[in-house]
């Protein structure tokens, strides 16, 4: 086990209101999601000595936050460049933090305004070569590796439906989500491509809002129990990659499961980082939870209803999969027992699992 293991919890979470227009500034949401997660935890924001955040210049810094929130003696500060690999590592950072005692309450944030203010899918990103190929933009560059993967497992449009249709289901009952109508499979069908094979409702959405957590070593909650971060050859450099189709996943799950010393068995929630749907039945194979012979039928029947229970990225909302973790330490509170939580990065990435 990891020498940190239980001693971090998350005692409290707090969210903005999600939308396509917040008119607001990244700080006034940052501010108003770390008070609510403060408040959640029993703790004025002047018991905080440490702020860690991780952001892709569009976000506040984490020392403008400390300061609107009135904390006056700020410790270990940090501002994390990158974007989804870290929705799960972050949890790994704090637990080190308190681990080492070096903190005892550790606010946690991600704030942006995804679809008022900086886009990410209109801005072209990664090395240059990718151009060469087309691959302007995330989504171009993941829908050559789902092209692939669909053809390596034998999943179909009729699977990427089953799994974005029940991501709505699951958020039909969820007031925060901004999509809870039902999808049929016809309606589906009829949804423009943004690029082979990846339809516009097969991506997240782009969104305004903020999500922080309250990492404690001196309260209760939902413990960390265990976190991975790492990468190889994949789908974020096709160049030199010998499998395109392998995400972060097939790297991160070996090690969650040594470093655990748990098995997929013990998982009773699943929140993965759903960017895009086909990344839900890779990480359901990749993390041992399903195999790659049971995917079809298993999306079809609807049996991964337990995966992201509050409709994911792909329905409640996009805040850089923070927001999936703060819905597992909902989860656990509720009952649940073990909680996996990831960060998609492409081939790079993280995962972390939490015990009630």
């Amino acid at each position: 086990m990891q020498p940190f293991a239980g001693r971090a919890a998350v005692a409290g979470i707090g969210m903005t209101a999600l939308s396509r227009r917040s008119g607001r500034t990244e700080l006034e949401l940052a501010a108003e999601a770390c008070r609510a997660a403060c408040a959640d935890a029993g703790i004025g924001a002047h018991e905080v000595d440490a702020v860690l955040s991780y952001h892709m210049n569009d976000s506040a810094p984490v020392v403008q936050v400390a300061r609107a929130l009135g904390i006056e003696r700020l410790g270990w500060h940090n501002d994390i460049a990158g974007g989804g690999t870290q929705a799960a590592s972050i949890l790994g950072d704090a637990a080190m933090l308190i681990h080492a005692g070096l903190a005892r309450n550790i606010l946690i944030y991600r704030a942006l305004n995804g679809r008022s203010g900086t886009r990410m899918n209109t801005v072209s990103t990664g090395p240059q070569e990718r151009y060469t190929y087309g691959l302007a933009g995330p989504i171009p560059l993941f829908a050559l590796a789902a092209t692939r993967y669909l053809h390596d497992t034998g999943l179909t449009a009729e699977h990427l439906h089953a799994v974005v249709a029940q991501s709505r289901e699951n958020a039909k009952a969820n007031p925060r989500a901004l999509r809870r109508e039902p999808l049929e499979l016809g309606d589906y069908l009829a949804r423009p491509y943004v690029c082979t094979p990846l339809r516009t409702v097969d991506c997240c959405q782009e969104t305004d809002g903020a999500c922080a957590l309250l990492v404690s070593g001196v309260l209760d909650g939902p413990r960390v129990q265990a976190v991975v971060r790492g990468g190889g050859p994949g789908c974020s450099s096709m160049d030199r990659a010998p499998d395109v189709t392998a995400i972060f996943s097939a790297y991160v799950a070996p090690m969650l499961w040594e470093a655990s010393g748990m098995r997929p068995g013990q998982v009773d929630v699943a929140l993965p980082y759903d960017a895009y749907s086909w990344l839900v039945p890779r990480q359901l194979e990749d993390f041992g939870l399903v195999e790659r012979g049971d995917l079809g039928a298993y999306l079809l029947e609807r049996r991964h209803a337990w995966v992201n229970p509050h409709g994911g990225l792909l329905s409640e909302g996009y805040v850089h999969g923070l927001n999936n973790v703060a819905q597992a330490v909902r989860e656990l509170r509720a009952g649940r027992e073990v909680a996996l939580v990831t960060g998609f990065g492409g081939s790079y990435g993280s995962a972390a699992l939490l015990v009630r």
